[in-house]
């Protein structure tokens, strides 16, 4: 007896919605790669995917940006830990803006190691790592907030940049900040502040005092500094990720790159347009 339960089957010719889309093309995946020309299914061209795309009614321009997206690491968010003790063990922002990849790509180094502080660990012709610059000048800038600048990617074990066209005129971005160097940091401090509990317990134990009270500073002492630990680490991520974000923002706007717009004579001549203008003596 057929099963009453089973859904009802489609007319030939009949239009399809995304989940059954879905269904649709990953079958076909695993039925071509059990098929008799399976090796000719591991890998397909860009080429390829956008007949297929256009067989199924998925635009060029859309598809061009998901490849560029998944070439970037962008769909799968590969490496970002947001769980944890501490939270997220980095930032990340991605965004398709307008330029071409080498044209964004120059424009983001060169903001990076103006605006951060940061100096070129690993240059790649689609990537760019930096790290913080760990020179004395640029300590004591970075403590005055020289310009008025958060400098929030200087505590970052190191930061990235992905660039990948996605057509002549657009681009896609990943910014990646990594803290894994922080949360180590955060675990020497709660291994410190456990450190002085245990001490302070043990001299409260030996003056006699009784020891579910003698007790209370390992686990006050310890929490605390688990917590402060924690909301350290994750406003440092926090902050890094609103400089990532903010940083797109400037690409997107094309506000990046622009002549004389980073430049030094920029910004005397947008320091000296915010100075008040001098009374009129009559």
């Amino acid at each position: 007896m057929a099963d009453s339960h089973a859904p009802a089957p489609r007319p030939t010719g009949a239009k399809l919605d995304r989940s059954s889309l879905e269904r649709v093309l990953a079958r076909a995946a695993e039925l071509q790669g059990t098929g008799p020309d399976a090796g000719d299914a591991e890998e397909f061209s860009e080429e390829q995917l956008i007949e297929l795309g256009k067989e199924v009614g998925l635009s060029p321009q859309h598809l061009r940006q998901a490849l560029a997206e998944e070439r970037t690491g962008s769909i799968a968010q590969v490496g970002q830990d947001a769980g944890g003790l501490f939270g997220p063990n980095g930032a990340r922002a991605a965004r398709t803006v307008p330029g071409r990849s080498a044209d964004v790509l120059a424009a983001i180094d060169a903001w990076m190691q103006r605006q951060e502080l940061l100096v070129v660990k690993r240059h790649h012709a689609d990537r760019i790592v930096w790290e913080a610059h760990r020179g004395v000048f640029t300590g004591v800038k970075r403590a005055l907030r020289v310009g008025g600048r958060d400098y929030a990617l200087a505590e970052a074990h190191d930061v990235s940049a992905t660039v990948i066209d996605v057509d002549d005129s657009r681009t896609h971005v990943v910014l990646d900040a990594d803290f894994q160097n922080l949360r180590r940091r955060s675990m020497t401090q709660i291994v410190g502040s456990g450190v002085v509990g245990v001490a302070m317990t043990g001299s409260a134990l030996v003056i006699g005092v009784m020891a579910a009270v003698a007790a209370a500073p390992v686990i006050v002492v310890t929490g605390a500094g688990i917590i402060a630990s924690r909301a350290a680490h994750r406003r440092v991520v926090n902050r890094a990720q609103l400089a990532l974000e903010q940083l797109l923002d400037r690409l997107e706007r094309g506000e990046i790159g622009r002549r004389g717009a980073d430049s030094l004579l920029g910004a005397i001549v947008a320091a000296a347009n915010a100075l008040p203008l001098p009374p009129k003596r009559f």
